[in-house]
């Protein structure tokens, strides 16, 4: 390609030089010759611009490799089973009565309504969409039984795959996950943020590892990114609020000062169940814990031996105390209804940093929580575990 090149140049060169001898001759035949370095000068330029193309176009066919490689990296969700089952929907009024009336054992201070959501594409929320509504789901990918008591490394979710799959669009997704290790290297914290619209992909999603890497517990720091728009994957397990990510009514709670053993959202979830019984409430959404500190864990990369029992899984996660703000978002689920469910998962980051897997503050007297919740319609469980175990499921 570039000797063919060579050889054009060459001859357009030896043209010019034949054009010049020529021109000599008269002031005529300079004009005609400023005319012709006019066009000949055009010409050159059409040929740099058509070289430019067509590398980029190589570009851009490099790029299509890459996600086509992706994407067979990941499951294939026509060979995967579904299950969607519905969830119950109470007036959303009724559900303010119920905490309004629970929480208080919790929390000195509480507050919750039945109100308009706040543009959560604003700090501190920073999600992708401005609201929470729209069709919400909530959405169960695979389970720990694919991370313990050893990874099963082919479970990889394409998420924005997962959405077409679904025919969802506009579809917000937030929630906990495990990250797209393959992406990253390691096992990681996914902390997924993801809008889809006219198949376009806004990215906030972020994943927290252990730094360094193969750093013995106890002595590890860990480090927060965000993932590229083209990185749209998960792995292992994921609980997800799937909407339209619209503006409207949601559930807002504001706690503060703990003085009850629940974290923010099992006083929540307790509540709920304690009060529906057999009638099965899901809700997703974000929280922020607005002053204060938190506990979360990092998980390390992958375990090489066996880790069987929860005291196997609390040696190998490495546990930090993390400070406020800190947003999280993620599901809870007053019941199983058979789908071996985790019946609450949240995950959060931070502007400053902080991020991970959410346990409980750490500073009760400190602690100021606030949190926007839309109810679930149904449950969808994608690629349920056929070999289940209780085992890490905090």
């Amino acid at each position: 390609m570039y000797s063919e090149r060579s050889t054009n140049t060459k001859h357009i060169c030896e043209c010019l030089s034949a054009k010049i001898i020529f021109i000599h001759e008269s002031l005529l035949y300079r004009t005609i010759f400023a005319v012709n370095m006019y066009h000949f000068s055009r010409i050159i330029l059409f040929v740099v611009a058509c070289i430019a193309a067509s590398d980029s176009a190589a570009l851009v066919g490099d790029n299509n490799i890459t996600k086509s490689t992706s994407m067979e990296e990941s499951v294939d969700y026509t060979k995967v089973p579904f299950n969607e089952k519905p969830l119950y929907r109470p007036p959303l009024e009724e559900i303010v009565d119920v905490l309004r009336k629970r929480l208080p054992a919790t929390f000195e201070h509480v507050e919750v309504s039945a109100e308009e959501c706040p543009d959560l594409t604003q700090d501190p929320f920073n999600l992708t969409a401005p609201g929470l509504t729209g069709d919400a789901k909530l959405v169960e990918l695979g389970g720990p039984p694919y991370l313990l008591p050893l990874v099963q490394r082919d479970k990889v979710y394409d998420l924005v795959a997962l959405l077409r799959h679904l025919r969802r669009e506009p579809a917000l997704l937030v929630g906990a996950g495990a990250g797209p290790w393959p992406y990253v290297g390691v096992n990681c914290e996914g902390i997924v943020n993801l809008f889809v619209e006219r198949g376009r992909v806004a990215q906030g999603t972020r994943v927290v590892t252990v730094q360094p890497e193969d750093a013995p517990k106890g002595s590890a720091g860990y480090l927060q990114r965000v993932l590229p728009p083209h990185e749209t994957r998960s792995a292992l397990l994921g609980n997800y609020l799937l909407s339209e990510g619209k503006p409207g009514k949601v559930i807002k709670v504001v706690a503060k000062k703990r003085i009850g053993q629940s974290n923010f959202i099992t006083a929540i979830r307790e509540a709920l169940k304690e009060h529906y019984g057999d009638k099965v409430v899901g809700a997703g959404g974000a929280f922020v814990l607005r002053a204060g500190r938190v506990k979360h864990h990092v998980m390390p990369d992958f375990s090489a031996t066996p880790l069987r029992t929860d005291a196997h899984v609390d040696a190998w996660l490495h546990y930090f105390d993390m400070r406020a703000p800190i947003v999280h978002v993620g599901t809870l689920v007053t019941g199983d209804l058979g789908l071996d469910l985790r019946v609450q998962h949240f995950h959060g980051f931070s502007e400053h940093g902080d991020g991970g897997h959410y346990h409980y503050d750490t500073t009760p007297q400190e602690a100021h929580y606030e949190g926007y919740f839309t109810l679930a319609a149904s449950v969808v469980r994608v690629d349920q575990p056929a070999h289940t175990h209780s085992v890490g499921r905090d």
